[in-house]
């Protein structure tokens, strides 16, 4: 019961890359930057095991971007002319590549990291992917003139991908689609059939992650401005809850999502987010053991995992450490606490 997990990304060491930072740039060049890749992503392991998380990832230190980590394999895409859009909703710009041509994998993408963290870790392995839709959202389409159509190629390359991951041995695979939160219609009209594509034939445990953002200013900002009640998961819940994906996770922690949207979610295992990563606050114990507390009114006991609300890349890195150590001790204390008689879900 309550098997903490987290979102997916985390902070880069210093001699990886530039710290604080979204988007960060490397430290070194060739094998010596595969090499400590590799070694990032074996401290990251070593430190979820310590802090005590059930599920763990590769914390994505192989990846600049999450989603630019992936589309680097695809050829039909130019990243050598960027171009300048407003993504998310306009909320910030960012430099893009351009789709400039019929989208294809060059090949395994990560592979490497994949094999590497399973053969270094006994626990639950999970592995994070962009969505479709969020890719849609982060490159200039130069090439299918149609969003529906660039999205399901998009999908399965990330399918393709996914069954590969699958016989590497990774336990959880994971669509993050932040872009759920910010085109609701879409999600409806075809974001849910893209994401359905990306997890076609898929055994394994399937999870698509849907948040407001790491915890830069962009986000914060916008968050502001979203008022007393976020019901963004109102619109696209009842969706997901009848799609064939496995889990949904989602933001709660320091935030303005009203728990009981939760209940839109019966019959899907829930992430429930208890770690703020817009704040360097570090939660208690007991302040997470709350979280869950108040996520058990509308989520069964033995369909809860706490979680990160977000990535955690852009943090410092003692305090992720010590807020994956709050998240699996305050996983105790819930567990501790509501044991013997698990809370029911609100109807």
């Amino acid at each position: 019961m309550f098997e903490p997990t987290l979102a997916g990304s985390l902070p880069k060491p210093a001699w990886l890359a530039e710290t604080h930072k979204l988007w960060p740039q490397w430290k070194s060049t060739g094998a010596d930057l595969q090499a400590a890749k590799a070694d990032a992503t074996l401290l990251w392991l070593k430190l979820q095991e310590d802090a005590g998380l059930a599920t763990v990832g590769d914390g994505e230190q192989s990846r600049q971007h999450f989603v630019h980590g992936f589309l680097e394999a695809v050829e039909g895409i130019d990243f050598e002319n960027k171009v300048k859009m407003g993504i998310r909703n306009n909320r910030y710009d960012a430099m893009v590549p351009q789709v400039t041509g019929e989208l294809r994998l060059r090949g395994r993408v990560h592979q490497t990291e994949a094999k590497l963290a399973r053969a270094h870790t006994t626990r639950k392995l999970k592995f994070t992917l962009p969505g479709p839709m969020t890719i849609v959202d982060t490159v200039a389409d130069r090439f299918y003139g149609d969003k529906v159509k660039m999205a399901m190629a998009f999908a399965a390359l990330l399918n393709q991908e996914a069954l590969a991951l699958q016989a590497d041995g990774v336990d959880v695979i994971q669509f993050d689609e932040p872009a759920f939160n910010v085109f609701m219609d879409d999600v409806t009209d075809w974001g849910v059939a893209a994401l359905e594509r990306a997890i076609q034939g898929l055994t394994c445990t399937t999870a698509v992650h849907i948040c407001y953002g790491y915890g830069i200013a962009a986000n914060v900002d916008w968050k502001k401005t979203l008022g007393d009640e976020w019901r963004q998961y109102e619109k696209i819940f009842p969706a997901l809850a009848a799609s064939r994906i496995d889990q949904v996770s989602l933001e709660c922690a320091g935030s303005q999502v009203p728990p009981s949207l939760m209940a839109l979610l019966g019959g899907k295992d829930v992430l429930v987010g208890v770690i703020d990563v817009a704040s360097d606050t570090v939660e208690t114990p007991e302040e997470v053991a709350d979280t869950i507390g108040r996520a058990l009114r509308y989520v069964p006991a033995n369909r809860l995992f706490p979680c990160t609300n977000c990535g955690m890349a852009p943090m410092d890195q003692d305090i992720a450490r010590r807020k994956l150590q709050a998240l699996a001790r305050g996983a105790q204390i819930a567990r501790e606490r509501y044991a013997a008689a698990p809370a029911q879900p609100s109807t």
